[in-house]
């Protein structure tokens, strides 16, 4: 059949949602409560305001993160986890884990060419 729909691998279907430069860091931050754009910005201030709102429609749009937005001057918008985006939590807090672990390991590497 040449046009039945490609299975796609479920670790795909993960990486189409939260893949990115900056979503993973965005729910590693989301984890420990709501942040507001500008927190956001500046815990990764090189993220440009333009690439950071992109990433956060992307996940709102997915379900995975709402945007609450305060009636005044100046606006006030805030950005959270949902129930579903909290799933990714654990995750997000493995890939913490094997980012650790990893950069341990290139410091070990560098210190023993060092030697």
């Amino acid at each position: 059949m040449a046009n039945a729909p490609e299975k796609k691998c479920p670790v795909e279907t993960t990486l189409d949602v939260i893949g990115g430069k900056w979503k993973g860091v965005i729910l590693y931050y989301l984890i420990s409560g709501t942040k507001r754009f500008g927190e956001l910005r500046k815990i990764y201030p090189q993220v440009t305001h333009h690439s950071l709102t992109l990433q956060l429609r992307d996940l709102e749009r997915e379900g995975i993160i709402d945007r609450k937005t305060y009636d005044q001057v100046p606006p006030k918008v805030e950005y959270s986890l949902t129930e579903f985006g909290k799933t990714l939590i654990p995750i997000i807090s493995l890939m913490k884990e094997w980012g650790e672990l990893y950069m341990e390991r290139e410091r070990a590497s560098e210190h023993a060419s060092n030697d």
